[in-house]
């Protein structure tokens, strides 16, 4: 992909005495314990609490503005350019913070399991904790391949350094920064452990285009007969439950190339959301939380030391750590062949969207594109009612590029391996939020089921009247009226004038995108 290639600063920072190398995971667990960052839980463990931040902050991510990348990133809301100066100058500041410090913990790895395009990174990180937070998520070195380990891209993190925004050039005092040039993620202020994990997938956002393979947010399983699936979403819509599966096995969690030799997982581990988690619904997730697992914000009985995953007094994004192989069920290396199935998943908290939809390759465009899901009422201070979200390609904040470069990358994709692509709605039914209920997991897991054995392909369907989907009539296993959600709303009158309300929404948004897709909007979008 990129040669080799690391800067002064962070070669002085690795000469110092108070770096320690690639430690284990018994090393980071002790050391995470002793120096009061994390408590270790009745199932053995850790739990850390991350502040204020607990979760991305997206109005502190910037790019640096350079000569190989000014006129190649998609500029604007999403990715904020910073100037080479104002990183020249933080990234010194920080560099000389840690060296000060009596301890640093240094990871190398891998992002992408694909040999051929593979990324060569390390991570250097104040915090024992967050570097075993790294050590488990992403891909792990055997002995050899770490003595041949040539880093490509480093991320250097700084909790406890705090940006001043006057001087710094921030607009608070976090910040996480990406430098193509100097291949280099500088991160500060924040504890929040998933910015490592996302700079490093906004990285390989921007490079695997460059070499033909498309970066995705999304997980991935393999069944017996060698079909992959995707399933696109964005947090909280079920993309690690949905994967989780007993009878395929796992590719991965959340984000994954698709190339030439089919789809291959760019991370090591999964970060899976434990609020209201179960053993019951999601046994996979429940089963690998142990020793070495890292929990984020889970709130914990000082005493027993077990965990109360229901409580969401601290964050509803309560998290967990943990390597891939602590699922049973997946598939070694993380690869597999091109797949036959691509879902979409949405939380439709308007309660509109069908629970299961076939769509034709416009409206596969058009949804990628939307990336729709939707926040709760009450969730966030000023959110009375259900509020639509748009994120193009199920990722827009990791996107470095234009939306609609990864969106042909897909539509060529599903025409030269003749994926099916479906849109599950994992939200509201009988009425919006608030006056319906969520989908049966259940009832999901069987209608997912049903679209990658093949048992959707030719069934007979009814087409909703607002957004021209398809909806079978029939799946077994699911509640026939459940299928057109027009059904179990008590006033059909109230759904349209509902679902129009949506529908209204999804047109302002694909505005956006001009006439560059105006087929698809014309052709994939809603029809009244």
């Amino acid at each position: 992909m990129i040669t080799p290639k690391t800067t002064p600063q962070v070669e002085k920072l690795l000469s110092g005495s108070n770096v320690t190398m690639q430690p284990s995971v018994a090393t980071l667990v002790e050391k995470a314990s002793k120096r009061g960052e994390s408590k270790i839980t009745a199932d053995g463990a850790i739990v850390s609490e991350t502040g204020k931040y607990t979760g991305r902050s997206p109005n502190d991510r910037f790019i640096v503005e350079e000569a190989d990348t000014k006129d190649k990133i998609s500029w604007g809301k999403v990715n904020k350019p910073i100037s080479a100066e104002v990183f020249d100058k933080l990234y010194d500041k920080v560099t000389n913070y840690l060296a000060e410090k009596d301890e640093l913990f240094v990871f190398k790895g891998f992002a992408g399991a694909d040999k051929d395009a593979q990324l060569s990174i390390q991570v250097i990180n104040e915090y024992a904790w967050h570097n075993l937070f790294v050590h488990q998520l992403f891909i792990r070195p055997t002995e050899e391949e770490l003595k041949a380990h040539e880093t490509q891209f480093t991320v250097v993190s700084a909790p406890s350094f705090k940006a001043d925004p006057a001087v710094d050039g921030t607009n608070s005092e976090a910040f996480v920064m990406i430098s193509f040039e100097k291949r280099t993620v500088l991160i500060g202020g924040t504890e929040y452990a998933g910015e490592m994990k996302k700079s490093i997938f906004s990285v390989m956002n921007y490079l695997l285009p460059q070499e033909g393979i498309l970066p995705m947010h999304c997980s991935a399983n393999v069944g017996e007969d060698g079909k992959s699936a995707l399933f696109f979403g964005l947090s909280g819509t079920g993309k690690t439950t949905l994967s989780a599966d007993a009878d395929r096995k796992l590719i991965g969690d959340d984000e994954h190339g698709w190339s030439d030799n089919g789809v291959f997982n760019i991370e090591g581990g999964c970060y899976a959301k434990c609020i209201n988690l179960s053993e019951e619904k999601e046994p996979e997730i429940y089963n690998a939380i142990r020793f070495g697992s890292v929990l984020e914000n889970v709130v914990i009985d000082d005493a027993s030391r077990v965990a109360d995953y229901d409580d969401n007094k601290l964050t509803e994004n309560t998290r967990v750590a943990y390597p891939i192989d602590y699922i049973d069920n997946i598939v070694v290396p993380s690869a597999a062949g091109h797949p036959k199935t691509i879902i979409f998943l949405t939380a439709d908290a308007f309660g509109v969207l069908p629970p299961i939809s076939k769509l034709t390759k416009d409206q596969a465009m058009y949804h990628f594109l939307s990336g729709f899901t939707s926040k709760l009422a009450g969730t966030e201070r000023g959110v009375t009612e259900p509020e639509a979200t748009f994120s193009s390609c199920f990722g827009e904040p990791f996107l470095p590029l234009h939306p609609t470069e990864y969106a042909d990358m897909l539509g060529e994709k599903i025409d030269e391996h003749d994926a099916n692509v479906f849109l599950v709605n994992t939200g509201w039914t009988g009425g919006e939020y608030g006056v319906g209920k969520r989908m049966e997991l259940k009832y999901t897991r069987a209608m997912v089921r049903a679209a990658l054995n093949g048992e959707l392909d030719n069934v007979e369907t009814e087409t909703n009247a607002i957004f021209g989907l398809e909806m079978p009539t029939a799946i077994e296993g699911v509640p026939s009226d459940l299928l057109n959600p027009r059904n179990v709303w008590e006033s059909g009158e109230a759904y349209d004038a509902t679902a129009k309300k949506l529908a209204d929404l999804f047109r302002e948004n694909f505005k956006r995108f001009g006439d560059v897709s105006e087929r698809f909007a014309k052709n994939g979008g809603p029809i009244a």
